[in-house]
């Protein structure tokens, strides 16, 4: 699909129909080498390295805010770049949110459900400190995902439900702040809202990607037949590739997907269920929850049920860091049911 959505623009802007299926395939490669490495050692270790995790998420996220070391593509900072190689930091800082949440569970599990101060507020300053840093590059997408997996995390764990309204309606103050301050995302909110008052502005890209899963019908128009990748469709084969999978393979297509989706997260979930302890089960379900959460989104702004999120397709969509950090939580997961209690 990445070659599909993509051969086009790939031959009219670097003259080779194949430039972004071949980066990719160098992706694959260098996530399922990683996916086995994290595999390889018992996933224990990480619960004393949670910390330490976090602080080099932290410096990352940091020193990509920096003139001449983090790339700005379209106002945002947010990759660093090595070659023909792009690394976003923000993709290393949910695996280390998540680790650091699953190990203060096990290890704080009645302090969570007693303290605010001693059980819930350490959580919140690390996640918050991690948002902020986010932020700055800006990706607001990316902190709405991972503090809401932190949020049902805590839920599932046993913290106060008045705590956890608390947050919530303080998380809605702060995301009504956030978007009345900038003029780019109350763009995006209304192009959501109504994509055809502004067909070739705000609202193209969600009225492109609409037409492109409308024409695809039930079987869609063929491997390699989209019209909407002829230069309709922005980012068709990053965060618009759902929209080609619609067009070209149809509704039967875009199912099998879900489908797929699905399967993964109810599979994880049964790793969770039958991890042999408490550090294994929020763990695996960490990040089950985020790269579900990551694909709902992905697959409802498609659909323009959601506002636009820069957020990509697990597994799905072109792009190096994402493809390699969400094979590395796939690896901690699959790692977990090598420990697994079930027979």
């Amino acid at each position: 699909m990445i070659y599909s959505a993509s051969c086009i623009y790939a031959q009219e802007k670097y003259h080779d129909g194949m430039f972004f299926l071949k980066k990719q395939i160098i992706f694959v490669l260098l996530g399922l080498i990683s996916m086995f490495s994290v595999m390889s050692f018992d996933y224990h270790l990480l619960k004393d390295k949670a910390k330490i995790l976090v602080m080099i998420s932290w410096l990352l996220l940091i020193l990509v805010l920096v003139p001449f070391i983090g790339r700005e593509i379209a106002g945002a900072r947010r990759w660093f770049r090595f070659g023909f190689l792009s690394f976003q930091p923000s993709e290393f800082s949910y695996i280390a949110l998540i680790v650091y949440v699953a190990s203060f569970i096990s290890q704080k599990n009645t302090l969570i459900k007693e303290s605010f101060l001693k059980g819930f507020l350490p959580v919140l300053f690390v996640s918050g400190i991690t948002s902020i840093l986010i932020l700055l590059q800006p990706d607001l997408g990316t902190v709405f995902a991972i503090n809401a997996v932190v949020l049902i995390m805590l839920f599932i764990a046993g913290v106060p439900k008045r705590s956890i309204i608390f947050i919530f309606l303080v998380s809605l103050a702060l995301l009504f702040v956030l978007i009345s301050t900038s003029t780019y995302r109350r763009n995006r909110l209304t192009a959501f809202l109504n994509p055809w008052q502004d067909p070739k502005g705000k609202g193209y890209q969600i009225v492109q990607s609409n037409i492109a899963l409308g024409c695809g019908g039930i079987l869609g128009r063929g491997l390699g037949n989209s019209y909407q990748k002829l230069f309709y469709l922005p980012a068709a084969h990053t965060d618009f590739i759902f929209s080609i999978i619609g067009e070209e393979l149809g509704l039967l297509g875009t199912l099998s997907v879900c489908l797929l989706f699905i399967n993964l997260m109810l599979e994880g979930l049964k790793i969770s269920k039958y991890s042999p302890d408490t550090f294994g089960t929020y763990l695996s379900l960490g990040i089950i929850f985020v790269l579900s959460l990551k694909a709902v989104i992905n697959i409802g702004v498609a659909c323009g049920v959601l506002p636009t999120k820069g957020l990509p397709l697990p597994f799905i969509s072109y792009g190096g860091s994402s493809l390699i950090f969400d094979l590395v939580g796939i690896g901690l997961v699959l790692n977990v049911s090598r420990f697994s209690e079930k027979e």
